[in-house]
């Protein structure tokens, strides 16, 4: 199988290269060692006298990174308007965070449609097209429209919410639709493959059976698959950090005092606001615990241009001032707040250095940053983790310290917890934890997605053989025709 992964974000592999967990980091090692093709952003914008869409193609690995300038006219729209001011919000229950238009719609699908004419580029006859995250929800339905037969699966990195929250997203029937051109549609935990299934069922009319929605598509297969890490490389990488200087300076800053470590994108999804809430809380019902334990949080600074995340790095960094103000001595620092980001081997190595890992979002897909905190830590002497049941990473890791993000004063209480928990008990949960790390690795999510991608395109039924089940497909069905449509 020659095998093409899409998404909007890449990385180029450098060891120094800014990267908190998700996707691209999940995909690095798979597109390296695999061979695949990895297809994204530039990061630069084109206007529409170029021809050649690819602005750079080079190696990865044993695989390649091809690089494309999406198109500058409707750039604004698809990202910062259409998949990060409406799909995010609601995909991390943030109704009240929607905002879009009718032309930041059109601007997402145009690059939707845009990205399927690049990709023809890649198709061979044994191709397949795995597409990543909620920037390309309708990338299969476009490539459908251009005559691709060849395997072509999505798998969703954040959660798929309620069916009351997603029908806030303008559009999101015919998005649900244009799904259904997927063979396999991956998500990260049950309950996000559970809630888009009643949404097929209450908005088309389809059911589910035995995980399979027949469609004018065909057959579409739903299915789970928590993605992971691999434990081995990010321990190694964790030991040999301990002589690198950030790592150094920072253990000899501590002056015996314990560590807790947050590491995130500033985005409100992530639930900082309430987490340097509850460290001031704790502060205040622990106060020997002021000179004793300190938090470094990191906060790398994220889609700005949008209104609710130009907010939130105000708000925080206010909140942090305040705790620091409150609680700060002359030469005590309560919590140390950074606004960039760090390279993997630099992370691992500040993870080892934290008794205690927080990772408290408010909803979250998996959240690998947990995974990596865990896997990071010295077998002899391992630090807590500290984590919000909302991430998918908590049905995995059920032998971290769960925690209710909305509860301030049970964080808060937890997280005294977590400094002061002895060796023994640290051990046993870590191991627990490394047990689930180890048998659900990056490389067998992989392996069992790709596996069941061939299967599922075996399986699946030509459009026209298949009768649609719900005249709800109907309206639809007329304008399933790539990028014309919304016209």
């Amino acid at each position: 199988m020659n095998l093409v992964v899409v998404s909007n974000r890449v990385s180029r592999g450098k060891p120094s290269e800014p990267m908190t967990g998700g996707l691209a980091a999940a995909l690095l090692p798979i597109v390296e060692k695999s061979g695949a093709i990895w297809v994204g952003s530039s990061g630069r914008v084109r206007d529409g006298n170029q021809k050649e869409p690819f602005a750079e193609i080079e190696a990865l690995g044993a695989g390649a990174l091809a690089m494309l300038d999406l198109p500058a006219a409707h750039y604004g729209g698809y990202y910062e308007g259409f998949a990060n001011s409406a799909l995010w919000p609601a995909l991390h229950s943030r109704p009240d965070l929607i905002r879009a238009s009718q032309e930041d719609y059109h601007s997402y699908r145009e690059v939707n449609a845009f990205m399927a004419r690049a990709l023809l580029r890649f198709r061979k006859s044994d191709s397949a097209f795995w597409i990543q995250d909620y920037h390309f929800l309708a990338l299969g339905a476009e490539l459908r429209a251009l005559g691709v037969a060849q395997p072509v699966g999505f798998f969703l990195h954040t959660p798929w919410p309620t069916r009351a929250v997603i029908s806030g997203v303008p559009n999101h029937r015919e998005l649900i639709e244009a799904m259904l051109a997927y063979d396999l549609i991956g998500f990260q935990t049950e309950e996000d493959c559970e809630n888009f299934r009643a949404c097929v069922q209450s908005d088309l009319g389809l059911a589910a059976h035995g995980g399979i929605v027949r469609s004018h598509h065909g057959r579409t297969r739903l299915s789970v698959f928590p993605i992971g890490i691999d434990p081995q490389q990010f321990a190694q990488l964790a030991s040999k950090a301990s002589t690198h200087p950030e790592v150094s300076r920072l253990r000899r800053s501590l002056n015996g005092e314990k560590l807790a470590i947050g590491v995130d994108r500033l985005d409100y999804s992530k639930g900082l606001v309430n987490r340097i809430k509850a460290f001031d809380r704790m502060w205040s019902l622990h106060p020997s615990l002021a000179r004793a334990a300190s938090l470094l949080q990191i906060a790398t600074p994220s889609r700005g241009a949008i209104e609710a995340y130009g907010n939130l790095q105000s708000e925080v960094a206010k909140l942090v001032s305040d705790v620091n103000g409150r609680h700060g001595e002359v030469d005590w620092t309560p919590i140390r707040y950074l606004n960039k980001g760090y390279g993997q081997a630099v992370l691992a190595g500040l993870y080892r250095t934290a008794q205690v890992g927080v990772v408290t979002p408010m909803q979250d897909g998996m959240n690998l940053v947990a995974k990596e905190y865990v896997a990071a830590q010295s077998p002899a002497d391992p630090g807590v983790l500290v984590l919000s049941k909302f991430a998918g990473a908590a049905n995995e890791l059920d032998a971290a310290l769960l925690v209710n993000p909305h509860d301030i004063d049970g964080m808060a209480r937890t997280i005294a917890v977590a400094l002061s928990m002895p060796l023994t008990e640290r051990r046993m949960r870590w191991e627990a934890m490394m047990d689930k790390l180890r048998s659900g690795t990056v490389q067998q999510w992989f392996a069992d997605f790709t596996d069941a991608l061939w299967d599922s395109r075996l399986d699946r039924e030509p459009a026209e053989a298949v009768i649609a089940e719900s005249p709800a497909l109907a309206p639809l069905r007329s304008v399933n025709t790539g990028a014309a449509r919304y016209h």
